[in-house]
This record gives C-alpha cells, sequence and structure tokens, in this order.
C-alpha cells in the first residue's frame, strides 16, 4: 500500500515540475512516506531527520515533507523535523499546501515503478480492531473505490501491456462498491477477470472471517487469478488468537484453507490445481506460552504453508497489546523465530518439489547477478539465464532446480 501510494505522489509531484533527485543531498524536496506497522520503520525516520539541518544548511530553500501512516503521538514529534506533515490520503490538496501553480493539473495518473506489475488500490482504512495494529489509527475506518473507477484504470493498465494487476486493500474481502453496495469483491474480481487480454490477477491482503463459500468459488473459477494466496493466521492458538481479536479459531481457519484446495483441485487443471498458500504469523505476542507457541508449529505443519512471514513482536505504542507489559525475552522470541523458519524452510521445499521437471510461466522482474529474476503464477522466485532483455515479460522455463524459497530453470 506504501509502495501505491509513492507511486501516486511521484506522479503529482513531477506534474509540477519536480525530477527524481540522484542522491538526498541534491533534493530541493525530500518525501518520507512513513510506514507505522513497526517502532523500528518509526525510528529510520527519526534518524534520517537528523540529517536535514546539514542538508537545509547546504540548500536552504529544501522543503521536507512526511505523509502515509502516521500516529498522532508520533505526528507531534515530527513536527519540529518536517516542514509539512500532509495526510495521504488529501493528496489531492498537496498542490494548495505546497502553493504549486494552480494552472497545471492537479490529478494525474500514478507513476508506476515499472510497465509490467501494477498496484491497484481498492479500498483503504480498516474496521478491524486487531490488538497489535496501528492501521485504523493511521488509515480511519474502511473506505473503498468506486468499482467503476477501479475498472476503467484495471482496462487502461491493460491496454498498456500491463502483465500483473495486484488489487489492494488492508481488508480486500470487504470491498463493497459505494455507489452500489451489491458490488462486492467477488463482483470485482469476475469483472477484471473479463477484461480481455494476457495478464495475471493477484490481491493483497484478505482476512480469514470475511472469506465466504462464494469468494473462494469465484477465485477458483477465474482463470486470470493466480493460484497464490497469502492469508494471515498470526498465530496458531485460539487463546493468543482471541487476544489479538482475529475473530476465528486455528481449526476454522484450517478449514478455511482446506475448502479453498479443494475449490482449486475442482475447477483447475494441472499445477494450476495445487494453489500455494502464504501466511503471516506472530511469534512472541504477549503472555504467549511455549505449549502456545507449539501449536503456532503445529498448524504449519498441519497447513504446509508455500511461504509464511513470520514476525517477533515487538509492541506499537498506540495498540492495545502494547498496554501488556511483556513477559517474553528477547533472546526467546528470536528462538521461537528460527524454530519457526526453520520448519517453513523444510516444508516449503517439499511444497517445491512439484516444480521439479515442470514447465511454467514467469514474469521476468530484474535481472540480478547474471540471471532473470521473477515470479511463477504461485509467485515462486524464479531465476534463469537468457541472452536477451526478458524484463516485464511472460517467459517459459523448466525447472531444474528447486529450493526452499526459490526455483532456478532452464529457458524455452
Amino acid at each position: 500500500m506504501n509502495k501505491s501510494d509513492s507511486e501516486r505522489i511521484a506522479a503529482l509531484i513531477e506534474n509540477f515540475g519536480y525530477r527524481p533527485a540522484l542522491k538526498i543531498d541534491r533534493a530541493d524536496l525530500i518525501i518520507v512516506n512513513m510506514c507505522s506497522v513497526r517502532q523500528s520503520a518509526v525510528d529510520r525516520i527519526y534518524g534520517l531527520g537528523q540529517k536535514f539541518p546539514e542538508l537545509k544548511e547546504r540548500n536552504p530553500k529544501i522543503k521536507t515533507i512526511l505523509t502515509g501512516c502516521v500516529l498522532k503521538k508520533d505526528k507531534k514529534n515530527f513536527e519540529s523535523i518536517f516542514n509539512f506533515i500532509l495526510d495521504i490520503k488529501d493528496l489531492a490538496k498537496w498542490p494548495k499546501f505546497l502553493s504549486f501553480n494552480p494552472k497545471l493539473k492537479k490529478i494525474v495518473a500514478p507513476k508506476y515503478s515499472n510497465n509490467f506489475s501494477a498496484f491497484l488500490p481498492i479500498s483503504n482504512g480498516c474496521n478491524n480492531a486487531c490488538t497489535y495494529c496501528v492501521v485504523p489509527f493511521t488509515r480511519g475506518a474502511l473506505a473503498c473505490q468506486d468499482h467503476r473507477q477501479i475498472l476503467k484504470e484495471a482496462k487502461k493498465l491493460i491496454e498498456k501491456g500491463f502483465k500483473e494487476i495486484w488489487l489492494l486493500g488492508q481488508n480486500v474481502n470487504d470491498y463493497r462498491s459505494p455507489i452500489d453496495s451489491s458490488f462486492n469483491f467477488q463482483s470485482l474480481l469476475k469483472a477484471i477477470n473479463k477484461i480481455p487480454g494476457n495478464f495475471w490477477i493477484r490481491f493483497t491482503s484478505p482476512h480469514p472471517k470475511n472469506f465466504s463459500k462464494e469468494l473462494i468459488k469465484t477465485m477458483a473459477k477465474c482463470q486470470k487469478l493466480t493460484p497464490y494466496l497469502n492469508l494471515p493466521i498470526q498465530s496458531g492458538d485460539n487463546q493468543i488468537l482471541k487476544k489479538m481479536n482475529r475473530s476465528y479459531t486455528a481449526t476454522q481457519y484450517k478449514n478455511l484453507v482446506k475448502d479453498i484446495k479443494t475449490a482449486f483441485k475442482k475447477e483447475r487443471e494441472g499445477l494450476e490445481k495445487e494453489v500455494a498458500i502464504s501466511t503471516d504469523i506472530i511469534v512472541g505476542f504477549p503472555d504467549e506460552t511455549k505449549k502456545q507457541f507449539q501449536k503456532t508449529l503445529k498448524l504449519i505443519k498441519d497447513v504446509g504453508f508455500d511461504m509464511a512471514y513470520i514476525a517477533q513482536y515487538s509492541p506499537r505504542p498506540g495498540t492495545l497489546a502494547s498496554k501488556t507489559k511483556e513477559k517474553i525475552p528477547q533472546k526467546e522470541k528470536e528462538k521461537r523465530w528460527k524454530e519457526a523458519t526453520n520448519l517453513l524452510e523444510k516444508i516449503a521445499e517439499k511444497k517445491n518439489k512439484k516444480f521439479l521437471h515442470k514447465i511454467i510461466d514467469v514474469l521476468v522482474e530484474e535481472k540480478k547477478n547474471g540471471f532473470f529474476v521473477g515470479k511463477s503464477r504461485h509467485h515462486k522466485t524464479v531465476k534463469f539465464k537468457a541472452k536477451n532483455c526478458l524484463l516485464g515479460s511472460f517467459s517459459k522455463a523448466k525447472i531444474t532446480k528447486i529450493s526452499s524459497f526459490g526455483l532456478e530453470g532452464k529457458l524455452l
């Protein structure tokens, strides 16, 4: 979401005559798009702010802007560091704040970081109240975009040759069009799937509690939607899930994953029958016992995740969870993180064996260390060598080598 916002900020700023600076010390305008999920991100911005006085000595005209996810508490602390603290939701009002030339256009298309994969926000904010999360405090309540505007932008991107559309929202499966409440997330998936063209659809992030049977059926039937889903679980223990205010149990989550896998087996062919599931997990949540952590490990085994983004809990001021006094030492959190990661690596490598010697489609994203690197439809990282530049294209590769979190192949 922050990357998508940065693309829109860049388009607006460049529309008023600015161009990207090669280095921060050569900039006339510095914009920091803040993430508040972890305190460490906030701390890095404080560190960056310490450089501003020196930069302003060299260039007295330099201006600094802070935007993105900013808590009220942090806003007060940053007021003495930045010239402006602007709400990302008020991007259309920025020209007025910054005294830009009013004759120029104020609303422009995002400046996408590449010409093949685009983030397309469908909503902003969240109505859930997970006790560890600051999103409701920084982005506010759920606000959905007009489905007509989403479809219009999706069609434009596909006409321009974009190969991948990521639908974004803090909770995408809560989407309802503000002009037609019957037009929900599955309606949006169906509509984009019908757009002519050779492209993939992905989305992030959904919430397990509102994952309907209709959505599962729609996902499996929409052939342009890739067989990959990030479905956050956070913990495998019901008591911890309750403390997190996640509104589902570990059993309900496992049954949901089972239903999703069953639907793909029924509706898809070949490798597409096997949907790749990734998740988010927090270890060391306040009062998490070793026994409760073992339940998370068991869930990782039971579900068989292809990937998991495992984080060590750190208190975020302003959240309900931060009010609970921590009793778990940092070393114990690190130990649990390593144990969960080691288990995941073994499972992920086993899951990747089904791709060995298979021919798969790859969307090439970059060239790195002599290899072209991209993602498969299952969101697996794939690398291979090629003589010609293939960036931004669909390529076919025969997989010759596998690892826990990557595949290596030969270009066909």
